[in-house]
């Protein structure tokens, strides 16, 4: 059975929509009711890419109709289904990359549509929204949202509204090679910031110097925590180079504040220290470097509900638009 976190009944004001966070590692479900944002059950599974497309789709499909199923049973009614992913992912909602999720050109829409109206969302946007709407971002009119687990995103939030940019592709911070130079010796550098600071690399990084391997970015984190030096060094390092990142964002973007998500992101300990403190050595203006940097009030529930969220405020806007026309005619 599902998990439950709270009763499954809405009250007769609010409306029930599934959000669904479809990462690397996992894949998080949940029914979530509006305009409360109350997340009333959730269920998690792992996500194993490498099966291929057709195989998460099919778990994908499952799990959605599994958790309709357990409304229906409670008398809930699910309007439809908001899906963050870990690709690229348009204005209009169609995927456009197929990095880690191989659905690029499968009618994967249509099919979950089957169960209810559903829209994809990116996975960095999503949980923006869920910030901005129910989370740590309620105080702050502008701020930028940084997931950091399986990969590194971002997304800036503006008035409460994730900016998507001109094709949907505003949320690469951590995909692309930055090229520098050393003004020393010339050796070029073409360093790739998930190649240093995601939960893989900080497993590839530790797996490599070590003899007794480990499997996830939270297991390096926790060796740091209990004392091993290499651990304490590749975690150390990975906040750095991602603070450094983080940095830029600020001076670029100025915004009210940062918000840090994501499996990884959410971990604590000496990572988030690492990350704090390069973020602030690196911002430029002294009136910004104090700026609130704080994690997803929503914890990894962030992207489910933002998800659903997505879809709510699609589905509610419309509707009001729809009602607008008819009150003209």
């Amino acid at each position: 059975m599902p998990r439950n976190t709270k009763p499954v009944s809405p009250t007769s004001s609010e409306f029930t929509y599934l959000g669904m966070d479809i990462g690397g590692t996992k894949i998080a479900a949940g029914l979530v009711s509006f305009p409360s944002g109350r997340l009333l059950i959730q269920e998690t599974i792992p996500t194993l890419p490498a099966r291929g497309g057709e195989a998460v789709l099919s778990d994908t499909v499952e799990l959605a109709r599994k958790l309709k199923d357990h409304a229906a049973a409670a008398g809930v009614d699910v309007q439809g289904i908001g899906i963050g992913i870990a690709e690229l992912v348009s204005l209009e909602g169609e995927i456009t990359s197929e990095y880690l999720i191989k659905w690029r050109g499968l009618p994967v829409c249509e099919i979950m549509s089957q169960i209810a109206p559903a829209r994809f969302e990116s996975d960095a946007r999503a949980p923006a929204l869920g910030e901005a709407l129910f989370g740590a971002g309620r105080p702050f009119r502008n701020f930028v949202y940084l997931t950091v687990g399986t990969g590194i995103s971002y997304c800036l939030v503006i008035d409460g509204q994730p900016y998507a940019g001109a094709h949907g592709h505003a949320i690469l911070v951590g995909s692309a090679a930055l090229t520098s130079e050393c003004l020393s010796c010339g050796a070029i550098q073409d360093q790739v910031l998930e190649d240093v600071a995601s939960g893989p690399a900080l497993v590839n990084r530790y797996n490599q110097r070590v003899t007794s391997t480990l499997a996830t970015g939270n297991e390096v984190a926790a060796a740091a925590a209990n004392g091993h030096r290499v651990a304490e060094q590749i975690l150390s390092s990975a906040g750095a180079t991602l603070g450094n990142r983080v940095s830029f964002l600020i001076n670029l973007l100025d915004p009210h504040a940062v918000i840090v998500g994501g499996g990884l992101g959410l971990a604590g300990g000496l990572y988030w220290d690492s990350l704090v403190s390069a973020t602030r050595k690196h911002v430029w203006s002294d009136i910004s470097s104090n700026l609130p940097i704080v994690r997803a009030e929503l914890g990894e529930n962030a992207g489910l509900v933002g998800a659903a969220a997505t879809m709510w405020k699609l589905r509610t806007s419309q509707g009001q638009l729809t009602a607008q026309n008819f009150a003209r005619d």
